[in-house]
């Protein structure tokens, strides 16, 4: 069986950043994965479920009902190493053209304030496990070590 594209990508290389993972074509779209990298693979802790369940639905929340991105928003999710986040929009892109997007939605959540959307037993299967201090920390690292004045290197895979 063949190794997954985002196996071939050399980990240990890896720094935190926005990168497109893939473009799929789906009956004749595009659709770009981008992965949204918040820690360091295999060099520093990775997030915990609480936190990176509180991103998930802030930042969906956030992307669902977003003007532009809203209707273009496929999917988004935590990847299963606790490192980062997959999103999933219609349309063809390169990381640059989403910098703006992402300084905005984890600006939202750095910033929230209130019940995380979705926290309670009737709109979530696990919504006890959350961390909202947690996750707006990990959002401010993120715009502060990755998104502010992020350079080429945290935009395109390590070779």
């Amino acid at each position: 069986m063949e190794k997954i594209t985002s196996f071939t990508i050399d980990h240990l290389k890896l720094k935190p950043g926005v990168y497109v993972s893939r473009i799929d074509y789906v009956e004749g779209h595009p659709v770009t994965t981008f992965d949204l990298r918040m820690t360091s693979p295999n060099d520093e802790p990775v997030m915990n479920t609480a936190e990176m369940h509180a991103i998930e639905h802030l930042a969906a929340t956030f992307l669902r009902n977003h003007a532009e991105f809203g209707n273009k928003t496929i999917y988004f999710g935590p990847m299963g190493c606790r490192t980062g986040f997959y999103l999933l929009l219609a349309g063809e892109y390169v990381s640059r053209d989403v910098l703006p997007l992402m300084q905005e939605m984890f600006s939202f959540i750095a910033d929230f304030e209130g019940e995380v959307p979705g926290a309670c037993a009737k709109d979530c299967g696990n919504y006890l496990d959350m961390n909202l201090p947690m996750a707006k920390y990990l959002a401010k690292k993120y715009i502060s070590e990755v998104l502010h004045n992020i350079t080429d290197d945290r935009l395109n895979y390590p070779d």
